[in-house]
């Protein structure tokens, strides 16, 4: 029989020849223990003479697996679940990994979108507040391998966190040696894990220093509309706020151009700080955390990959460090700094 071209062999005419199963020919290349010798001799003999070259997807089709892993983000708009997006799908590319991203804001039931996609993929990442603990204990529970990123833990899987508590008393006491005294937090605990922890060490750490926190957060979204109309609301009370401190870089670049249209002047009459360091607040001149974006992602790519593969080592917690970046918008200096905590 003359050879076929290797192009158009696949991993079912390489079984229809030895007379076994797919899986048996994927068993066979991939030197598993359940193939009799024999067996593994005539596929491999069919292999060369067929010129087959397997395929991660023909692997995958034979184990019934999907080749493909999921993430499940809260939204996908901004710079930073971009950045984290980035981080996530370089390293699920070298891995050979295909992604499928799935954003729950605006649908209309993202728990069932999340378990529909837990049964179209091999491993599954969960973000953030996206749906709540007993979906994502669903989705451990049908045997999807499952890695937790910026959210609080769940039962026995795998968590990748970012430092928001350290970074958090170290902008408060860099905000109090300038002397101010009246802040204003912009943004919703109650909608992200991460500005859940943000908000509570700014009002401990104001706190612990006697100072006495403000009575509750200008509640917003984190875009940078939300923040221009927070910053507005906020301004207007009286007296006004000393510091504006931001959830985030784009609440913080809204509030900055609020308080310009006032004819204010940063930070003169008002301080303004955010988080995340996004490349926009470098050219703002924006006092800000910065966060590990691309390596939470990779991170999180990157021990899927070892759960797919199935490793039983032990439940993993870790908390990336980040850093307070001091620029001009919170009071003079002399230059840019970075505080490590």
């Amino acid at each position: 029989m003359a050879v076929q071209d290797r192009q158009q062999v696949t991993i079912y005419e390489v079984a229809q020849r030895v007379g076994v199963s797919i899986a048996t020919v994927s068993r066979a290349l991939r030197g598993t223990d359940y193939v009799a010798p024999e067996t593994r001799r005539r596929v491999l003999a069919a292999v060369e003479e067929l010129q087959f070259r397997p395929s991660r997807l023909g692997q995958s089709l034979a184990e019934g697996r999907h080749a493909a892993n999921g993430i499940v983000f809260p939204d996908l708009s901004g710079p930073y679940y971009s950045e984290v997006v980035l981080g996530y799908e370089e390293v699920a590319a070298e891995l050979g990994n295909s992604v499928l991203i799935l954003a729950t804001h605006g649908r209309p039931d993202p728990s069932r979108k999340v378990l529909e996609l837990a049964r179209r993929v091999d491993g599954m990442v969960v973000m953030g507040r996206t749906v709540a603990d007993d979906v994502v204990a669903q989705v451990a529970e049908i045997g999807v391998p499952t890695v937790l990123l910026a959210r609080a833990a769940v039962g026995a899987l795998d968590t990748i966190t970012a430092d928001n508590d350290t970074s958090a008393r170290q902008l408060v006491e860099h905000l109090l040696e300038h002397g101010y005294q009246r802040f204003a937090y912009l943004g919703d605990p109650d909608s992200s894990p991460d500005v859940t922890d943000r908000y509570r060490a700014f009002r401990e750490a104001l706190t612990d220093a006697g100072r006495k926190p403000p009575r509750s957060p200008v509640r917003c979204a984190f875009d940078v509309d939300a923040g221009h109309r927070a910053a507005r609301r906020a301004l207007a009370g009286s007296p006004r706020p000393q510091v504006l401190v931001c959830a985030n870089d784009e609440v913080a670049l809204g509030a900055m151009a609020a308080a310009a249209e006032q004819g204010l002047t940063v930070p003169a009459d008002v301080a303004i700080t955010g988080w995340d360091d996004v490349m926009a607040a470098r050219y703002a001149g924006l006092t800000t955390v910065h966060q590990p974006m691309r390596e939470l992602g990779a991170t999180a790519a990157r021990w899927l990959q070892d759960r797919m593969a199935g490793s039983q080592a032990a439940v993993r917690r870790e908390v990336l460090p980040t850093r307070l970046v001091v620029r001009t918008s919170c009071g003079p200096h002399d230059a840019e700094k970075e505080v490590r905590g």
